[in-house]
């Protein structure tokens, strides 16, 4: 989507030292204080033909100050010829394997390429309505960067139906994911709280007060299927990383993220969770398996259901995508 032609002001004198996403609103009468706050911080605006980001900078005398608003993105998706990897379809719903990189509906920041786009060309208007114009035929996601099986609902008696399902825990997700070090205990049943972190508003966290009706409960049943190599100064036994298989109860925003690091035990390569990469590892990685692997290791492995309109049990198991598969054979070799 191309910008809307810039808009340009220069500061006069009495604007001088004024804080600028306030002075913005003034010059700029037809955007928001928040608006303009978020063009700051997304690189809209420039000053002096330098970008500036920090929406309480000062207001310079005599500065041109450039603002490049976007035009409003489209209200309904458009369909596009993105390839899909589909492992069922019938009239009523479609399963697909997700690659990862590949978001789920538009949003902010991801307008196309997302799974959606890709699903109204394919199935040339037979989604679903129930989601919105947004999000249609969508019964649950996926994280952008996390890969699997997902079933889209292509009549809205599946949506139903499917969505009926999902409430009631009566569908079999399976994940797996690789994490620093080994979860204690290997195995258990995790019940928390979860709530949006006071810390990072990107982040959601587990909610420690017992007490607490905050958040949403969310569940999670974990096995440790392997560990890998030895943690160095640590306890003989001590593994370096770990290959977990995660049931879900619940589907929570980032659910399996939190509740690994949560046990201390980050995905790999979570950018969000995981504090930074594991420097014992990245060291041990001679070729580029574990360097190049830039996403959290998380795949959505199983999903098994019963068909919302025949009764049929559907069950559909992948394996993980190159990429993992080669994380998982450098943490093999450790």
């Amino acid at each position: 989507m191309t910008d809307a032609p810039a808009t340009l002001r220069e500061a006069r004198p009495d604007s001088s030292g004024e804080r600028l996403d306030r002075w913005m609103t003034q010059v700029f009468e037809d955007l928001s204080r928040s608006r303009c706050k978020a063009l700051v911080e997304a690189g809209a605006l420039t000053v002096d033909g330098a970008v500036l980001t920090d929406p309480s900078a000062k207001v310079r005398e005599g500065s041109l100050y450039v603002l490049n608003v976007p035009e409003p993105e489209p209200a309904t998706p458009r369909a596009e010829d993105i390839p899909l990897t589909i492992l069922f379809e019938d009239p009523d719903l479609i399963v697909v394997n997700k690659a990862a990189g590949m978001t789920v509906h538009p949003a902010a920041g991801n307008w196309t390429g997302t799974l959606v786009n890709a699903l109204l060309h394919h199935c040339a208007g037979s989604l679903s309505g129930i989601g919105g114009v947004q999000r249609p035929g969508i019964v649950h996601r996926l994280d952008k960067d996390t890969s699997g099986v997902m079933v889209v609902a292509k009549s809205d008696r599946a949506h139903q139906a499917l969505g009926a399902a999902f409430a009631k825990h009566d569908v079999e997700r399976a994940y797996i994911a690789c994490v620093r070090g080994a979860p204690k205990p290997r195995a258990d049943r995790l019940e928390t709280r979860l709530g949006r972190s006071s810390y990072d508003r990107k982040k959601f966290a587990v909610i420690d007060d017992p007490a607490s009706t905050a958040g949403k409960i969310a569940i999670t049943n974990y096995e440790t299927k392997k560990t890998f190599g030895q943690e160095p100064g640590k306890s003989v036994g001590t593994p370096l990383a770990s290959l977990v298989e995660c049931r879900l109860e619940t589907g929570r925003t980032h659910q399996i993220r939190i509740h690994m690091a949560h046990l201390g035990c980050p995905l790999l390569g979570d950018p969000l969770y995981g504090r930074g990469r594991s420097t014992p590892l990245a060291k041990l990685d001679s070729g580029k398996d574990f360097k190049d692997f830039r996403r959290q290791a998380l795949h959505a492995a199983i999903l098994g259901f019963d068909h919302p309109v025949t009764g049929e049990r559907l069950r559909f198991e992948t394996e993980p995508p190159k990429d993992m598969q080669r994380l998982i054979g450098f943490l093999e070799r450790l």
